[in-house]
Order: C-alpha cells, then structure tokens, then sequence
C-alpha cells in the first residue's frame, strides 16, 4: 500500500512506494479529485491573453524570458513558503546563527511586509495554503489565505509581481466560488496582497504601508468569474482529453563496484 505525503515547494501529493525505493510525483498542472484530473486554476489562466505588455516586455529580454520567470517564481515561493511559517508560529530570522543572511534582502523584505501587514490588521486565520476545488467548473488550487478582517471574510492571495495582472482578480474570483463550494460559506471581499507595490507610506482609508497594499478588483465577483468562465471554455477547447503525465524515479542510487 502506497504511502501519501505532502511536499510544501511543490503543493502536491507524493506518492511514495511501499518499499520507500520508489517516488511518483504527478503533473503539477493538475489536482486529483475523486478519481479524476482537475487542472489547476493557474494552469487555466495560461491561456488568458498575455497582452502588449508582455509581449514588448518579451522582444526586449529575449532569450533570457526563461530565466527571469523561473527565477521570479522561485523567489515568489521562498517568500510563500516564509509566510506559511510565520502562520504557523515559526520565528524566522534573517541571519543565521553564524551571522549570515539565509535570504535574499529583497525576499526577507516582501516577507517582513507581509508581517507589517499581518500586525496592523491582526486578521484572523481561517485557512492557509488550502486546497480548494470546484466539481461544478471542474478546476482545483491552492489558497494563499482565507481570514476575517473587521468581521469580514476575505480571500486573499499573496503576490511578488512587478505588476498586477487581470488574471489576479480572475484567480481570487474562482477562489471564492471554490470556498463557497467546499465549506458552504461565501467570501465577503477578495483581494491580493502585492508584496511588491510602489506605495511608499500607509494611507487613510486603504489597506496599505511602504511596498506593499490590498488590491481589490474594480470588477465584482460575478463579473470575474464570468469572464474566468470564457477563459475556461478556451481551455477546454484546446486540452479536449485532459491526460496529466507522471514522472518517476529512484529515491536512491550507488555506483557498483
């Protein structure tokens, strides 16, 4: 009988062999639900239009695109996984017991932002880094956080982009039907924490400090989901047959003698 664990860098199940000398890691693209393949809400939103922007962004780095979405991903996760901690009453330290920095300044500053946040707004946490899903639209992901701030209910999402993306508002909408869905009860206001935001100071009436803020979407709820609903259709029509692949491999190797 197989062993299942969970993995936090890569937020899906592991499935390791009864004799430990095997390990099956999924298609991170997809969520397992009842026997069938759900892809993730992120991998849906691929297909939404990268706009000009991007694509000028694109002309002007070249060949170097690859390297600098993989990095900024890789430090969005550290910053993530910084986060999930502190949620779970870990102390994090920026030096080592030696006296060196075991982050980037860049990435322990997003993460103190968040903890700046965290502080002035005391939220309360109702779920982090859940697993959510939707049997009706047939998608999965992972929650950043669902808390209540002010007696209402907020699903929010933590981001490390230089800029705010459409499919951000799109992502927190499909969140919220997802909650809804699994746990009966409805979101109040849904928002992305960007930990990298041009704000320099905190400002009266607005959920924001120096770097970072709450976005809300200008569109509601219903409209966000409307359009990730056409997204989806795209989606649909270009992975009619949804096959996620598996990769295996040993989890130990000796050289013979």
């Amino acid at each position: 009988m197989n062993e299942t664990k969970y993995k936090t860098s890569y937020n899906r199940i592991l499935e390791i062999s009864s004799d430990a000398q095997q390990i099956t890691l999924p298609d991170s693209r997809y969520y397992k639900r009842n026997g069938e393949y759900y892809p993730s809400i992120t991998y849906v939103l691929s297909y939404y239009p990268k706009g000009k922007f991007f694509e000028d962004w694109l002309k002007k780095v070249g060949y170097a695109s690859e390297h600098i979405v993989k990095k900024a991903g890789e430090d969005g996760t550290k910053v993530h996984d910084m986060i999930e901690s502190y949620l779970n009453g870990e102390e994090l330290n920026f030096l080592s017991q030696n006296g060196n920095p075991q982050y980037s300044p860049e990435i322990w500053q997003m993460f103190l932002r968040f903890v700046e946040f965290w502080e002035e707004y005391n939220p309360t946490l109702i779920e982090a880094e859940v697993h959510l899903f939707s049997d009706e639209v047939k998608v999965a992901g992972t929650c950043d956080m669902v808390c209540e701030i002010n007696g209402e209910t907020w699903i929010i999402d933590f981001k490390t982009s230089n800029h705010l993306q459409t499919t951000y508002d799109l992502q927190t909408a499909i969140y919220g039907k997802c909650y809804e869905e699994c746990f009966g009860k409805k979101a109040d206001r849904y928002g992305i924490l960007w930990l990298k935001s041009s704000k320099r100071k905190a400002a009266k009436g607005k959920m924001q400090g120096k770097g970072w803020e709450v976005y809300e979407s200008p569109r509601t709820q219903e409209e966000n989901l409307d359009i990730f609903m056409t997204v989806k259709k795209l989606f649909d029509l270009e992975n009619p047959s949804l096959s996620p692949s598996f990769t295996e491999f040993k989890t130990t190797a000796k050289r013979k003698m």
